[in-house]
């Protein structure tokens, strides 16, 4: 069963801690070498949502890579997403995930992608000055609730 939540900060824009800053002001990538290695969401059905992330993250260059018994990852040179099994029945809290586009064509795949495999789509891609002048992503809320972006920082 799919659980429903409020759109992130209640539908509106996401809270602009960037306004006036440029890309530069923001030197952490996750696919960069940041500080990141990899990240585990509970999933309410792991088949379900695979066939999600297959479908989602294709356009952004991700693909399955490991499936360990119940366990399932998705990556890109390295750093990878794991979907595991809810462990009981209480409400999974909301968690943002961000992935990198190499180009606003993708996040623009990914968004069309993402709705056509079963999301709620959040945000359609657009620019996000309020971050910095070429912030362009789009926000789509997955089959668990999460709120999950594709976001490239190049014009």
């Amino acid at each position: 069963m799919r659980r429903r939540r409020a759109p992130f900060g209640g539908g509106a824009a996401p809270t602009a801690v960037g306004a006036g800053k440029s890309r530069a002001d923001f030197p952490l990538r996750w696919n960069a070498g940041g500080m990141i290695d990899h990240i585990a969401i509970q999933v309410a059905d792991v088949p379900a949502s695979a066939a999600f992330y297959d479908r989602a993250l294709a356009p952004l260059g991700a693909q399955r890579t490991k499936e360990f018994g119940e366990f399932i990852s998705f990556g890109t040179s390295g750093h990878t997403l794991w979907l595991v099994p809810a462990t009981d029945d209480r409400p999974a809290r909301e968690v943002h995930l961000a992935f990198a586009a190499p180009d606003r064509a993708a996040v623009d795949a990914f968004h069309a992608a993402a709705v056509e495999a079963g999301a709620e789509s959040l945000h359609t891609p657009r620019l996000w000055p309020q971050y910095h002048e070429s912030y362009y992503g789009a926000f789509v809320r997955d089959l668990d609730g999460n709120n999950v972006e594709a976001v490239c920082h190049t014009p």
